[in-house]
């Protein structure tokens, strides 16, 4: 199997104007990516996640963003209406992309990637909720994961992600 094989660059999504990104676009840079949901109790998190950006957009990093209504149908938004919900109630200014399924036999491929070591090659931790966090290197490889009651602010996610350089 081929280095790019275990990289989240090896796949494409959509934003969610319905663009198609290349998360190869996303090389050399490290990202978080997590499952959001606007009516989960977790969803003040996208403010912490919009301020641990803005504290580390000098250091190759990105968070991208991935909406979800897998759990406890959380996600009634469809489109751009959870664009705007981000925006207008969190300040998000970080790649938001289409509403997908992060578990179970429909999840989006990437999602089946971050979720599976026999995939990622790293490690396997399924979104149990919403607001579940995955850690990603500058080479697209999955490094580590954080559950959904971790806040974006804690030391110990700035920790890892300063640690990667």
């Amino acid at each position: 199997m081929s280095d790019y094989a275990k990289s989240v660059h090896q796949f494409k999504v959509r934003l969610i104007d319905g663009t198609e990104k290349n998360l190869a676009d996303y090389k050399n840079k490290n990202l978080l990516i997590v499952n959001i949901a606007s009516a989960c109790g977790f969803a003040p998190q996208l403010q912490d996640l919009q301020a641990l950006r803005e504290e580390l957009k000098d250091s190759d990093f990105e968070i991208l963003a991935f909406p979800s209504n897998d759990f406890g149908r959380q996600e009634p938004l469809d489109g751009m209406d959870i664009q705007n919900f981000c925006e207008k109630n969190y300040g998000v200014e970080f790649p938001v992309f289409e509403k997908i399924m992060v578990r179970g036999s429909e999840a989006h491929p990437l999602y089946r990637f971050l979720s599976d070591k026999s995939l990622n090659g790293k490690l396997t931790s399924t979104p149990r909720w919403n607001f579940h966090k995955y850690l990603i290197n500058k080479q697209g490889e999955v490094v580590d994961y954080f559950f959904p009651f971790t806040k974006p602010s804690s030391t110990k996610v700035k920790k890892k992600i300063q640690r990667l350089g």
